[in-house]
């Protein structure tokens, strides 16, 4: 049963949380512009950002593509509207599916990972040996890993706009008895630009909403490998609870942009 020390008990940890987080974003703003510029480690963390997480992310799309025709081809046959699907699936993926299952698979994988080996790096003191040495943990660790997503995650949002579409229109074909060239001529005729730049910018946002909370648990790691574990679930949750919620504010962004553009 929750009572009042316990809600002020979480209220303080989550503005330790936002005054943390907006302290790491200004070192990471305010460093990433100086040298060095550590190249080398900002491509290895795109490897592992990027080419590693492409399968999980393709079955996802795939699936979700597959998943969303055959629902709305089963739901508006009742009405006479299968020939909809096309439209609805297409627009649907670019605008949120695409973007925001993307980020949650890689808030689940990446998130996680980012904060369990940067924790691990905290308790075996790898962190002080850094500062040691003279050279900012930020610019070697954090900033490397927040490239890595700003520049891996709008490219598998790409992807996945493309292969949820080809899963959608196998669904249409198979299931649904949709003429392929109409399919595809459909999703080409009917989705426009603005459907897809409304999803692929707030990949970027995305991005930093996976990287700086996975970052800022890790580097917070004080009671040794058993906060490991629990900085690694506070980072998944977080990230996805920031995804969630900043599709909400982003969608209305973007559509008040558009309706005065």
């Amino acid at each position: 049963m929750y009572t009042t020390s316990t809600f002020l008990s979480w209220l303080k940890e989550f503005t330790y949380f936002i005054g943390g987080l907006g302290l790491l974003s200004r070192d990471v703003i305010k460093q990433l512009l100086n040298k060095p510029f550590y190249l080398r480690l900002t491509l290895e963390q795109i490897y592992q950002v990027g080419s590693r997480s492409m399968p999980l992310v393709l079955v996802t799309a795939t699936s979700t593509g597959m998943v969303m025709s055959l629902q709305y081809g089963l739901g508006l046959e009742k009405f006479g509207g299968k020939l909809y699907v096309p439209k609805l699936v297409a627009s649907t993926i670019l605008r949120e599916m695409g973007p925001v299952f993307t980020s949650l698979m890689l808030a689940a994988r990446v998130g996680a990972g980012f904060a369990s080996e940067i924790g691990s790096m905290v308790v075996t003191q790898q962190i002080d040996a850094i500062r040691a040495l003279g050279t900012s943990p930020i610019k070697r660790i954090v900033i490397p890993r927040v490239l890595a997503c700003l520049i891996s995650l709008p490219l598998l949002v790409a992807m996945a706009n493309i292969v949820g579409n080809l899963g959608g229109l196998w669904v249409g074909v198979s299931e649904l008895r949709l003429d392929a060239s109409y399919y595809y001529l459909k999703v080409i005729t009917t989705s426009n630009i603005n459907d897809y730049l409304a999803g692929f910018c707030k990949s970027f946002f995305f991005a930093l909403f996976i990287a700086l909370p996975s970052c800022y648990f890790g580097l917070n790691v004080k009671e040794g490998t058993k906060e490991v574990g629990i900085a690694t679930t506070k980072a998944v949750v977080t990230s996805s609870v920031m995804i969630l919620i900043g599709d909400f504010f982003l969608s209305k962004l973007f559509w008040i942009i558009q309706k005065w553009a």
